[in-house]
């Protein structure tokens, strides 16, 4: 199988697996037209959609392709029934598409019903983990993203991270106005910077990488309590990590 991303609006990303037989898998299609040409060009033919959660621009192309394509079946959340979903998926579910088993991961925080899906080596984890950040708290809470950070983190460190956002930069940005003198994150904002002046993807990053430089990962990181304790003296990682998010609001 095949990864493969189309750019859609003005930083996101859809994902296709694609086998040998032309046959993909289309993960969050915000849009449909994108997606109409690749699969045209290509000749690609779709077999599922998988959708990560309701905000429409991961799901406002559903429709669309679904005129195209009457056949295919709309795996997703509950909270996706009214953009097109056709086949409701919960944690710990394990769904077989062409060649591959997902396993679904509840991921609240985001939206309250977000899920992620997992089949080795790829995780297709919408706006939950992004490379060097989390998503934004629109309806979960702090704990409930910082518990999918931990399920997310159990995964193996070659777990590819197909996040739905080009927001490395911004997020790396953020991490080094916390920690500016850090070998990791300065090392990989170059990587970044020299990736990003050619117009090429940050993505898909590694969880091995985003253990090194995703602060939302480290919120055990000595350095990293050493440095907020002259703004705070929060101590416990789930309270690094709600402070982590709010500054990032901020930032």
């Amino acid at each position: 199988m095949n990864l493969n991303s189309i750019s859609a609006f003005q930083d996101n990303y859809i994902w296709v697996l694609t086998n040998e037989q032309g046959k993909c898998i289309i993960v969050d299609p915000g849009d449909a037209q994108p997606v109409l040409t690749a699969l045209e060009q290509n000749q690609w033919q779709p077999e599922a959609i998988l959708l990560t959660h309701h905000h429409n621009d991961h799901v406002g192309g559903v429709k669309e392709l679904l005129k195209k394509y009457p056949g295919l079946v709309v795996y997703g959340p509950e909270e996706t029934l009214d953009k097109g979903t056709s086949r409701v998926v919960r944690d710990g579910e394990k769904v077989n598409i062409l060649e591959y088993e997902f396993t679904v991961f509840a991921t609240p925080g985001h939206t309250l019903g977000h899920i992620c899906f997992y089949s080795k080596p790829y995780l297709f984890c919408g706006d939950t983990m992004f490379s060097g950040g989390c998503g934004r708290l629109f309806e979960g809470t702090a704990k409930n993203m910082f518990d999918s950070f931990q399920k997310l983190n159990n995964l193996p460190a070659e777990t590819l991270i197909c996040c739905a956002h080009e927001y490395t930069l911004s997020n790396i940005q953020f991490s080094l106005s916390i920690l500016p003198n850090d070998d990791d994150l300065n090392r990989y904002c170059r990587k970044v910077k020299e990736l990003r002046a050619k117009n090429q993807s940050t993505l898909p990053s590694s969880l091995e990488n985003e253990r090194k430089i995703n602060l939302f990962l480290r919120t055990d990181d000595i350095d990293l309590k050493e440095k907020i304790s002259k703004e705070t003296n929060l101590q416990q990682p789930q309270q690094i990590f709600a402070w982590l998010r709010t500054k990032k609001d901020a930032f």
